[in-house]
């Protein structure tokens, strides 16, 4: 009962139009002040100690890293190099678009980052190449969403966040590693839908590059890519935590945009540092509320009840996984990525743990859904970050990116159930 008033209550809120954590944590305080014995100073505690996690310290830096980056020249260099690399094959810029995005997540941790960094150079390129414009905007929207799979990845840091609490929860380092190969794979997956299109409708190629260009598509590109080895190796090798990955991340971000390339004067600096201070002060207020929310759950035991039941619906493994899936899905409808995280992943987390799910798979599997998520209609974050750079309307991005998002739920069945592409590596490691 207490479950359908916190929930029906949280949805009213939110389709009145209300920022989720504003509805979120309005729904926590209507229902501490009449409906539980909740003391009031235990919710007061648990908004301080409920940030107080070293992981959260990591998603600042990473938005500062990747406004850095973003304004800082790196991602025309990576573009270069994509060219040089792939450019002759069908549909070379727009494969060049998919490799782009793949290297930029690898340094960003965020979708909309990486269509805003990629988009803005790749596309103004392709039209003036003659590719249609749609086609290029399908490209970029979802192929953008790798920012969040490919490491190091905000929503990871969420997840890992959300379910902190349970002593099964999956470390920020496990699922960086466990997100290499289904980052990788998408991406190819992507590049493929990409090639096949581009060669069925005859679009342009480029021009072979010479081994001379592709050296030096890859020197000029080289302090970028050093970031991807800086940070992954880094955590791998156990030298630094991913917060701390973050943190070198961001300070390096800030060398190479300031004074390796130069594409940054330093009066351009406090304008950086305030949009990244107003992103994550966002991020940081969606956390809290959603950790009051998570809080109140538990103190009522409904996590532990939903599991009892699912479990007792008789649900194996396959049939909770398909629920999971739509139901993250239909999320993904009106919530965006990091709250969906934040809210379901309590909820659903101690169910898959009944059922013998793994951790670490279960988080690759929702971020593969939130990737889906920002790019289909009404919330996708991508389709309005891509609508603002291509001009185009959201219902003609939506039907722009329909070859792709049919390859990225394929994709999505494959990840649900194949465990073992999430879990090789890190167990390969040794993080498992």
């Amino acid at each position: 009962m207490n479950a359908a008033i916190i929930f029906g209550l949280l949805l009213v809120l939110m389709l009145t139009g209300m920022p989720i954590s504003i509805s979120l944590g309005l729904t926590v305080l209507t229902f501490l002040f009449t409906m539980t014995n909740v003391p009031i100073e235990a919710v007061a505690l648990k908004l301080f100690t409920g940030i107080e996690k070293f992981e959260i310290m990591a998603i600042p830096f990473f938005i500062l890293a990747g406004n850095f980056l973003t304004h800082g020249g790196v991602a025309r260099r990576m573009i270069n190099f994509a060219t040089a690399m792939v450019g002759h094959w069908h549909g070379g810029l727009g494969l060049a678009g998919v490799m782009g995005c793949a290297l930029f997540a690898a340094v960003s941790g965020s979708s909309p980052a990486t269509v805003v960094a990629i988009g803005s150079i790749v596309l103004p390129a392709m039209v003036a190449q003659g590719f249609p414009k749609q086609f290029g905007a399908g490209v970029i929207t979802t192929s953008g969403a790798l920012g969040i799979l490919i490491p190091p990845s905000i929503v990871m840091v969420m997840y890992s966040v959300a379910t902190s609490g349970s002593p099964h929860a999956a470390s920020v380092g496990q699922l960086f590693m466990a997100g290499v190969i289904p980052g990788l794979m998408l991406a190819a997956v992507l590049g493929g839908v990409t090639w096949y299109r581009a060669r069925k409708f005859g679009y342009p190629r480029l021009p072979k590059a010479s081994v001379g260009q592709r050296l030096k598509a890859l020197r000029e590109a080289i302090w970028g890519l050093l970031l991807i080895v800086i940070v992954i190796g880094g955590i791998y090798s156990g030298i630094f935590t991913p917060t701390e990955a973050a943190a070198m991340s961001a300070v390096y971000a800030f060398i190479i945009a300031v004074f390796v390339y130069k594409d940054m004067p330093l009066r351009g600096v406090p304008k950086v540092l305030l949009s990244s201070a107003s992103m994550s002060a966002m991020l940081l207020y969606i956390i809290t509320n959603a950790v009051l929310f998570s809080f109140v759950l538990t103190s009522e035991n409904i996590p532990q009840a939903i599991a009892d039941w699912i479990v007792g619906q008789g649900l194996g493994v396959i049939a909770f996984l398909l629920v999971t899936n739509i139901l993250l899905l239909m999320a993904g409808n009106f919530m965006e990525p990091s709250s969906i995280v934040l809210i379901m992943a309590p909820i659903l987390f101690p169910v898959a743990i009944k059922l013998g799910i793994d951790p670490v798979h279960f988080g690759i599997m929702m971020v593969v859904n939130m990737e889906v998520g920002m790019c289909h209609p009404p919330v996708g974050l991508n389709l309005y970050v891509a609508s603002g750079i291509t001009k185009m309307g959201i219902t003609e991005l939506t039907v722009a990116v329909w070859p792709w998002l049919l390859a990225m739920l394929g994709f999505l069945v494959l990840i649900t159930y194949v465990p073992i592409i999430s879990t090789w590596l890190p167990r390969a490691l040794g993080m498992m």
